[in-house]
């Protein structure tokens, strides 16, 4: 019922910046939450940012002052800049939308290396 379009992933060294987005289509309300989560290897899905259709925006305590989120409503986009990045390794980054229920995109992956 919803999909996703993700871009922006790829390998960056520390300290770097990447631009994340999402582009989700379908069975969308109007009012909705978007955002970003990330996943490392062997680890649970963690919230990086979200931000509502209003415009009301939640970070984890880990990345505020680094990321920011923005949304484009009439487009159901997110974007997540990702600045001053620390050593991850090749986490996925999932891009979700709360429209009635939860739904996900197939994530795109992120490494921060040398």
């Amino acid at each position: 019922q919803v999909q996703f379009v993700e871009s922006g992933g790829g390998l960056v060294q520390p300290g770097g910046s990447l631009r994340l987005s999402c582009a989700a289509s379908g069975s969308i309300f109007s009012r909705n939450v978007m955002g970003w989560y990330r996943q490392a290897p062997g680890k649970q899905r963690e919230l990086v940012a979200t931000v509502t259709s209003g415009g009301s925006t939640d970070y984890a305590d880990s990345v505020k002052g680094r990321f920011t989120i923005d949304r484009d409503n009439a487009a159901n986009t997110v974007n997540l800049k990702m600045n001053s990045l620390k050593p991850e390794k090749q986490a996925v980054y999932y891009c979700c939308i709360y429209t009635g229920k939860a739904y996900w995109g197939q994530g795109t992956q992120v490494a921060v290396s040398s």
